[in-house]
């Protein structure tokens, strides 16, 4: 721990505890975030996909169709990443390409029925894993915790 964050911690008082409070929430939704992406990911990776591949089936699960520009920003990875997990999932069979009728600029990725199929079966294992990951929080706690980073996010 570097001596300031020491020195920080150590001081008393308004808006010396304000500042050590909101030291002490980053570290531990960090941590706690870390950890449940590692568990996340170790399951998505227990099915076959690699997490950005899982991620872009599961938009294409809920949605069937979405143009390839808006998948990153679903799922918060780069374009480039985008393409070559695309092209990864199109030559398993589990989405295709679809070029949209009405504007030459825009390709569609939809998912196949072989990407469903799959999704079918491992999808309902992976909320299972999440729903035991939040083990540790009530269902009154979860809701209380949602609105809170909530917030949190629409704050910073």
């Amino acid at each position: 721990m570097s001596s300031n964050y020491s020195e920080l911690l150590s001081q008393t008082g308004g808006a010396a505890d304000e500042q050590a409070a909101s030291l002490k929430l980053f570290v531990v939704l960090s941590k706690a975030y870390k950890s449940l992406m590692d568990q996340a990911v170790k399951d998505m990776k227990s099915h076959g996909l690699g997490s950005a591949e899982f991620m872009v089936l599961e938009v294409l699960y809920h949605r069937t169709r979405i143009p390839l520009q808006q998948i990153g920003e679903k799922i918060l990875v780069t374009s480039g990443s985008i393409t070559y997990n695309i092209d990864k999932l199109e030559k398993r069979g589990l989405l295709k390409r679809v070029p949209c009728d009405d504007d030459r600029r825009v390709t569609y990725a939809e998912i196949t029925d072989a990407g469903r199929e799959l999704f079918d079966d491992i999808f309902p294992k992976h909320v299972a894993t999440i729903h035991s990951m939040m083990g540790g929080l009530n269902g009154e706690e979860k809701q209380q915790v949602t609105e809170l980073l909530k917030k949190l996010g629409k704050g910073v």
